[in-house]
């Protein structure tokens, strides 16, 4: 590799391919039937081995697989040469990747959406250089993950409800809290967002609630809009102000 290059992202892309999660997860698998372990696969970025986990779940092998909102927004058509604030491990991939994605989430291949948050300080992701081997990876997108998933789902056909079961359900399934979050039922915690699917609005850094205003989202046009956050029946966020950090809650963003 050149000096000249490593700014395209093609580069980068190029030097994490299919194939590197591909053989991964074969291996995971093959290992999974040996010691029926349980597996889960973090951040798939690739639509290549799906057919291998479908088998793997038709086999009744306990096996779960997660994507990102970053993979099901974004594609590296749209990825400009050095726009570093995009690099992440595994990287995104193509838009016909990420239409493969989206039917793996609809056959229920791919089961949850998870935010992936991985923030740092700005100067770590080398935007003025533009050097994708040595810009952190990592995207910042907790605050904006539930309305790029649910911007892009709409866009499909997908329903609300689908987005809840990925992001809410199926996170608290995995985790091992299944029967006390995840679902707006008698006796479960009243972990609760307020959301208008509706409402339209341009990601600005007074948009980003976590420290260093630094995401690929900013200038993106989002739909729907977290309007009050409730942590066991506290409302810890609304309307843009954490009324919780006055009263003894704490507050991590």
């Amino acid at each position: 590799m050149s000096r000249n290059d490593r700014p395209a992202y093609n580069t980068y892309l190029r030097s994490r391919p299919d194939t590197a999660e591909v053989d991964a997860n074969r291996l995971m698998i093959q290992l999974s039937q040996e010691t029926d372990c349980r597996m889960h696969v973090l951040q798939l970025s690739t639509a290549a081995p799906d057919e291998n986990l479908d088998a793997a779940k038709h086999e009744c092998l306990s096996i779960t697989v997660e994507t990102c909102p970053h993979y099901l927004f974004f594609n590296s058509e749209e990825i400009a040469d050095g726009a570093t604030q995009f690099k992440c491990a595994p990287p995104i991939r193509s838009s016909l990747n990420q239409a493969r994605l989206w039917e793996a989430l609809r056959a229920g291949t791919i089961d949850l959406v998870a935010s992936d948050h991985s923030p740092c300080p700005i100067p770590l992701k080398k935007m003025e250089e533009g050097n994708f081997q040595t810009a952190w990876g990592g995207i910042s997108s907790l605050s904006l993950g539930l309305a790029a998933t649910w911007t892009a789902a709409r866009e499909r056909g997908f329903r609300i409800t689908d987005v809840v079961r990925w992001m809410a359900e199926g996170g608290a399934v995995l985790a091992g809290f299944g029967r006390r979050k995840g679902r707006i039922e008698t006796g479960y915690d009243a972990d609760l967002v307020v959301f208008n699917p509706d409402a339209e609005f341009t990601v600005t850094e007074e948009c980003l609630r976590f420290r260093h205003p630094c995401s690929p989202y900013l200038g993106e046009e989002l739909q729907g809009q977290v309007v009050a956050t409730v942590l066991r029946g506290q409302t810890v966020y609304r309307d843009g102000a954490f009324p919780a950090s006055h009263i003894g809650v704490e507050v991590i963003t």
